[in-house]
Order: structure tokens, then C-alpha cells, then sequence
């Protein structure tokens, strides 16, 4: 099971992440937002409160979270400028 151990918020809806087995990566989460409730995590200061859950994955404060083994196989986002 892959768990993330650390996390940075970068610009536009990107997220540099660290897993458990130091791999990291960048990845975009703007295509997993924006419909119903997550709606509300297209203002930045909405996107900005995420935790590592007890799990591994990344949650949001409004209960919507992104299973850690989704994100380790997300394409990775190689040219991102933060």
C-alpha cells in the first residue's frame, strides 16, 4: 500500500508529493475537482486545506479525499513551474 508522508501545495491545482518510499512526484488534481461538492475546492484558500488522512491519501476539510494508490499512478506532471 503506498502512503504519502508528505505534501506541498504548488500553483494551479498541483501538488508535489513524497511517498512512504521516498518516491515523489507532481501531480494535477484540477481534473477531480469542480463537480458537486468539490466544486467549492476551486478557491484556492478551500484547496489549501488538505491533510494526509489516517490512510495514506490526501483530505479535504469538506470530507472529499483521493486515494494515496490513485495519486502514485496519476501521470506525473513533468513541466510544472511552481
Amino acid at each position: 500500500m503506498n502512503e504519502i508522508v508528505e505534501f506541498e501545495i504548488l500553483s494551479n491545482y498541483h501538488i508535489w508529493l513524497k511517498f512512504q518510499d521516498g518516491y515523489e512526484k507532481v501531480v494535477n488534481i484540477k481534473p477531480l475537482i469542480g463537480k458537486g461538492f468539490t466544486k467549492e475546492l476551486l478557491e484556492d484558500n478551500n484547496f489549501n486545506k488538505v491533510i494526509i488522512e489516517s490512510g495514506g491519501g490526501l483530505e479535504w476539510y469538506n470530507g472529499y479525499d483521493i486515494c494515496p494508490n490513485f495519486l502514485r499512478e496519476m501521470p506525473e506532471e513533468k513541466k510544472h513551474v511552481a
